[in-house]
């Protein structure tokens, strides 16, 4: 009994877990959306699995809403900061970020994708890794008004969730253990972010 008693006590309970999770889940994956070095599918996975092992009601779809509104929230306004940059002489820290992380070549492949699909690319932009700043520069340099791309930029966010969502869901539904089937919705998660790049460098090498 003490040791069941010791357990429960170092074990916060879930009313204490959401308190404490779904905030943190909403400004990491904010942040994530901002700095795009934060690893928020990841994120979004792990909170899934948790989810997926409590027993409160709504757990999942609480995950799916933060995780969403979150993302939406960032995109957004990193898209008005890329604005304003845009009509700056001088530019914006954050417009350059955009800048460096969108390469020439993955650039003018996505302003080729926008001319022809217009709002649609911005769904497959989310879903693809490191696909979403050169679309969105792509926007910004097409002048996209900031309507424009909050209308096309919803879904995106939905989908993102969504796949990320099922993600953990199915670590979670493979393991007993919360915390191992965070590990493998992790690593599942890091291997789908390094298959475009490791497919890249492939061609590459291949073309040489």
């Amino acid at each position: 009994m003490s040791v069941l008693a010791a357990t429960a006590t170092t074990v916060p309970p879930e009313s204490t877990q959401q308190a404490i999770g779904y905030p943190s889940l909403f400004l990491l994956v904010l942040i994530g959306a901002l700095v795009p070095v934060v690893p928020t599918g990841a994120l979004v996975s792990s909170a899934a699995v948790v989810a997926f092992h409590q027993t409160a009601p709504f757990a999942l779809a609480l995950v799916f809403v933060t995780a969403s509104l979150a993302a939406f929230l960032g995109d957004v306004t990193l898209y008005w900061l890329g604005r304003r940059g845009m009509g700056s002489k001088n530019g914006s820290r954050w417009l350059a970020a955009i800048r460096a992380r969108a390469p020439e070549d993955r650039l003018a492949q996505a302003q080729e994708k926008l001319a022809d699909h217009g709002v649609a690319v911005l769904v497959l932009s989310r879903m693809v890794p490191a696909g979403r700043l050169p679309v969105m520069l792509a926007c910004l340099m097409a002048k996209w008004p900031m309507r424009r791309f909050a209308r096309g930029n919803l879904p995106a966010c939905l989908a993102w969730a969504v796949t990320y969502q099922l993600i953990g869901i199915l670590g979670g539904s493979l393991f007993k253990e919360p915390w191992e089937g965070v590990v493998a919705a992790i690593a599942l998660t890091l291997a789908i972010s390094a298959t475009p790049s490791l497919w890249r460098r492939i061609r590459r090498t291949m073309a040489a």
